[in-house]
This record gives C-alpha cells, sequence and structure tokens, in this order.
C-alpha cells in the first residue's frame, strides 16, 4: 500500500482564543498547536503533508516553511470542512493510497492512534476509516451510530440527536483515514443543505455507506485527545496535560 499523505485542518480563526493569530499558531508550553499535529503525524510513518490555510495564512506558511515534505493548500473562504479538503483536490490528484484528515488544533493526537488507524486501514482497505472515542460525558460532541451488528451507520451532531442516540457514549474526533481516490470522487456528492451554508467532511461516510463503500468506525483514541483548543480555557487544559506527559 502506498504511503499515507496528511491533510492538516488549519485555516481557522479561532474566534474564542482572544487573539488574532490563526488558532492553529496559539502556543502550548512554548510551541505552535499544530506543531505538535505534524510531530504525531510524522512519528506515526506519514510521510507527505498538506496544511489547508486560510485566516492570515502568510503566518502559518511562515511558520512551517522548514517542514520537509509539508505542502499548502488556500481555502480563501471557510466554507466548513468538507471544502477545505476540496482545496486539495489537485495536490491529491495523483495519490492512489490512504489519506489521513486531522485538524491543526488538536495538540494531544497521539502518535499510537494514527498507527493503529494506518494498520487497521490496510488490514480491510475501506473507502473510510472513523477514529472514535468512547468519552464518559460525551456532551457536544457528534456521536458514532451503529446499527445491531456494530457496523457504522452515520454520525449524528447533538443538536439532531434523539435521545437514545445522545446516550451513546462514542464519539467523532475528526480523525480520518480515507482512500484518497473515492474520497476525491465523494466530494463531488458533497452539498452544503443545512442552516450554516457550509460544506461538511462528516457527511462523507454516509455518502461513501450509500454508494455501497465500506466504512468503518474504530474506537483507538485515548481520553486525553478529547482535549482539543476552542477557548484559552481549554488551552490551559492542553498546558497542563502537556507538562504532565513531560514529567
Amino acid at each position: 500500500m502506498a504511503q499515507a499523505v496528511g491533510v492538516i485542518l488549519a485555516a481557522g480563526k479561532g474566534t474564542r482564543m482572544k487573539s488574532e493569530l490563526p488558532k492553529v499558531l496559539c502556543e502550548a508550553a512554548g510551541r505552535p498547536l499544530v506543531k505538535y499535529v505534524i510531530d504525531s503525524l510524522r512519528t506515526a510513518g506519514v510521510g507527505r503533508l498538506l496544511a489547508v490555510v486560510g485566516y492570515r495564512e502568510e503566518l502559518v506558511r511562515e511558520t512551517l516553511a522548514n517542514e520537509a515534505d509539508l505542502g499548502f493548500a488556500s481555502q480563501t473562504e471557510q466554507l466548513g470542512t468538507g471544502h477545505a479538503v476540496m482545496m486539495c483536490r489537485e495536490a491529491l490528484a495523483g495519490h492512489s493510497g490512504p489519506v489521513v484528515i486531522v485538524a491543526g488544533d488538536s495538540p494531544m493526537l497521539q502518535a499510537s492512534s494514527i498507527r493503529a488507524l494506518l494498520d487497521d486501514f490496510a488490514a480491510n482497505q475501506p473507502a473510510c476509516l472513523l477514529g472514535t472515542l468512547k468519552h464518559p460525558s460525551p456532551h457536544g460532541l457528534g456521536r458514532i451510530v451503529r446499527d445491531n451488528s456494530g457496523k457504522f451507520v452515520r454520525i449524528v451532531e447533538e443538536k439532531d440527536a434523539t435521545d437514545q442516540e445522545r446516550a451513546i457514549n462514542e464519539v467523532n474526533m475528526s480523525t480520518y483515514v480515507f482512500d484518497c481516490q473515492k474520497m476525491l470522487a465523494a466530494l463531488g456528492q458533497l452539498t452544503a443543505n443545512n442552516k450554516q451554508r457550509e460544506y461538511y467532511i462528516t457527511d462523507l461516510p454516509e455518502i461513501l455507506l450509500r454508494q455501497g463503500e465500506d466504512v468503518r468506525a474504530l474506537a483507538c483514541l485515548q481520553p486525553i485527545e478529547a482535549l482539543s483548543v476552542n477557548t484559552v480555557d481549554q488551552l490551559a487544559e492542553v498546558e497542563a496535560a502537556l507538562a504532565a506527559q513531560a514529567r
């Protein structure tokens, strides 16, 4: 199987961070958040990387300019995570292996989790593999709905979930491995038929399922990976976790 390409979603502003910096450049323990993500992907064996940049993209490009084998795709309008991946079409057109897609503001992403996903992907060759997490307090997160046999059915966002679905503790953590060419084909089926008028990567697994493709979810992420950074308080939590890891 061809070596994986990593796509890092790094276009956002981070409005709640009380900073004019792109969110991925906000620092935890003296390093930009995105640098932790890059380290984890590299350690997991992902070779070529592609960062989707948007808000103040020149700063992100400058910060990552010395990263080997890292390219950029510009998302001039932030029209959702699916739209961000659309911006990578040209760069990924010739790739026939797996594509790992992760958020650039997830500094607690573990290389071991990415490796587990890539190993499972190599063994089963699905069109899409979601990395999920069993979360004791899943409030606010998208739930993973499975059928009676345990097969992935869909992601349901909390605002759209029934009471029964809200009771599910397996959650989507925006960590995916796709078969590149099948993903590129499915991107053409994405629509912005939602209140935000945006294109969401979370719709891709369901599109692939409807096309008869194999879509799987693997609950291999660790509890620490639930620490994402959307607020100053969450950044402080991440810094404490990084300090604990370093001890």
